[in-house]
């Protein structure tokens, strides 16, 4: 920067040949939109009110004029004029140098390198160079500056600029303390005289700045930054309003969390939750919709990163002071302190919902009734809150009512002393599962059963594998650890054991289905069924199996399962007796009992080949028991 005195009292000041890089970068590189000039100038016309406001309470001076506390923008579509006036603290010589002339002040090669290092490493530079204002070169072909500091011997000043040549600094008298910034706009950017355009603009980013702006006597920000405020200054009604401001909702929200921390930064944070679960509706994936603030301006909207992905059904605001802002203010730039911010909210709001369904479980399970796939989705992708999470699990049990729910916790509550494992099944509805041969055996003995009804469940029991030290078992596993029967039942099982006629038969079921399943082995916990399929991998389910069948009809899941069947029922009496006699028909039987297995454990099978067995079946059965024909004479 070079300096040009004259006679008058005027100062006229040249950039060095390397501003003009750095104007292009900030013009041209720097910022991604346009628009965030105007929520610039009010950043800075806030910051100067702010300064005024803090005086006025330190500083009573009787003196100066008592001017309210406002920023007021003037529009002139025809002259192609955008003008920002406030009442702050404004600016002496000195301060209009090092403020609006930083960039020609430090217009240095070194500057200039954390310019373009910035633009490559996100290097934060806010606060250390006076960027935001020169936004306004991005719509602006001169700008001028009249600004008078609060003091009462101050003087006015007027800085002139095209952004490209330097800047004109000269004495300017009859001013109020305050700023007032006119933009003469280029032809490209004459939209910034439009009423309309500048007033959605405030709306976007400024509606919730803590002073008034005014156009031709309108106030625009009409809506209270509420999370800034305390929470018993706030009224239910004030709550439901701003809730549908932010989100466009018609209705009230289903619950809300407010809350402000100190560490690890101090943050602001009002979450809402809504009433209904758009993705259950069959919409799609939903985006965040919770919006970032730095000091109630909006820096992103529907910021991602600040909650994990399984919230994102909640909706609000977050704002912190302590935000690091790169050096346009439009993004994020601390990754680490991004992660800090989650895990504060993510903590903040499973304490929140830990304490609900313990002091007022209606309410909580109305919100698990509606966002339990979100919890669920949390246990599978969220190793840090698995645990947190698995407290808030619900499930209907063969021992409770339907539609009544209890905890895992709950559960071990309720279990046998001697019971080590935590049993679930999966089916697509009560009745089904409580038809299952698979819960006979738990029936018999009366062990309770978690039903799970979402094929995603057996995901998320996979993913847990325990709570609090018992294991989580699918009823359809091969090996279970069952509370030991009664003796009289032990002994039964001894004698079906060493029937050498159940050896021979289980070696004629093994030799029939030797390439359909993996084993065949006889049940221990079939009552009053002929046969299951049951589960050897115990880290994939008979459910998950299912769900890959569904998504690849050449998945072989029959062939990777055990056969159970049990001996003492009438149907494999009569195949021991049958398999001897007529061992053709035996073993059609036979394959029909595994595929009603199959599709009792809700595998998909071959249709075809299966009715073709079952006619076969039927005209055997129906040839035996129809009367004689009589043949006339």
């Amino acid at each position: 920067m070079t300096e040009n005195n004259s006679t008058s009292e005027k100062q006229t000041y040249q950039f060095k040949a390397e501003v003009s890089r750095v104007m292009d970068i900030v013009i041209n590189s720097l910022y991604t939109d346009r628009e965030i000039y105007v929520r610039e100038l009010i950043s800075n016309a806030v910051d100067a009110l702010e300064k005024m406001r803090h005086l006025n309470l330190i500083k009573a001076n009787e003196e100066s004029k008592e001017l309210p506390l406002e920023i007021t923008i003037e529009l002139d579509e025809k002259a192609k004029k955008f003008i920002i006036a406030d009442t702050g603290v404004g600016m002496t010589n000195e301060e209009l140098l090092s403020d609006l002339g930083k960039i020609a002040h430090s217009g240095s090669m070194d500057f200039l390198e954390k310019l373009e290092d910035h633009l490559k490493k996100d290097v934060n530079l806010i606060g250390q160079f006076g960027i935001g204002f020169y936004s306004i070169f991005m719509v602006a072909h001169r700008v001028t500056v009249q600004t008078k500091s609060y003091d009462q011997d101050a003087r006015g000043y007027e800085w002139i600029s095209d952004g490209a040549s330097g800047f004109t600094i000269a004495p300017k008298d009859d001013l109020d303390h305050g700023t007032r910034i006119m933009l003469e706009l280029k032809d490209d950017a004459s939209e910034f005289a439009n009423e309309f355009t500048i007033k959605r603009i405030i709306k976007q980013y400024s509606n919730f700045v803590p002073f008034p702006i005014i156009i031709k006597g309108e106030k625009i920000n009409t809506v209270q930054a509420l999370w800034s405020k305390n929470k018993n200054e706030i009224s239910d009604a004030d709550y439901t309003e701003f809730y549908k401001y932010v989100t466009g909702a018609f209705d009230e929200p289903l619950d809300r969390l407010h809350f402000s921390t100190d560490a690890p930064l101090a943050m602001n944070v009002l979450l809402f939750t809504p009433k209904e679960n758009i993705e259950s509706f069959g919409y799609g994936k939903v985006e965040s919709a919770v919006d970032l603030h730095c000091r109630k301006v909006l820096i992103q909207k529907q910021a991602q990163g600040i909650l994990p992905q399984w919230l994102r059904f909640l909706k609000g605001v977050v704002d912190s002071e302590d935000l690091p802002l790169n050096i346009s203010r439009e993004t994020m730039q601390d990754s680490i302190l991004i992660r800090k911010i989650n895990k504060a909210i993510t903590n903040r709001f499973l304490k929140y919902l830990t304490d609900k369904a313990k002091n007022d479980e209606e309410a909580f399970n109305l919100f698990w009734n509606t966002f339990k796939t979100f919890i669920k989705e949390g246990i599978i992708s969220d190793l840090d809150h698995r645990n947190s999470l698995s407290h808030l699990l619900r499930y209907e049990t063969s021992k409770t009512e339907p539609e009544k729910w209890i905890s895992l916790k709950q559960y071990i509550d309720r279990m046998a002393a001697d019971q080590n494992e935590i049993y679930y099944i999966n089916g697509s509805n009560r009745d089904s599962i409580l038809k299952s041969p698979y819960i006979e055996v738990f029936t018999e003995r009366d062990i309770e059963v978690i039903f799970t009804y979402d094929p995603a469940d057996d995901f998320v029991m996979n993913h847990l594998d325990s709570y609090e030290g018992k294991k989580l078992i699918s009823a359809d596993a091969e090996k279970l650890d069952l509370p030991s029967s009664s003796q009289s039942e032990q002994k039964e099982e001894e004698e079906i054991r060493s029937k050498n006629i159940n050896e021979k038969l289980q070696e004629w079921v093994k030799t029939v289905l030797k390439d359909k399943v993996a084993e065949v082995r006889i049940s221990k916990r079939l009552v009053d069924s002929p046969a299951i399929l049951v589960n050897p991998d115990t880290q994939v389910t008979g459910a998950m199996k299912r769900m890959m069948q569904a998504l690849n009809k050449d998945f072989t899941a029959i062939s990777k399962l055990t056969l159970e069947f049990n001996p003492q029922h009438a149907l494999f009496q009569l195949l021991d007796k049958l398999r001897n006699n007529d061992p053709v028909f035996a073993e059609i039987a036979l394959e029909q009992i595994l595929d009603q297995a199959a599709i009792t454990a809700g595998f998909t099978i071959e249709f075809d080949p299966m009715v073709e067995r079952v006619n076969k079946i039927l005209h055997r059965a129906l040839e035996e028991l129809a009367p004689p024909t009589i043949i006339q004479p």
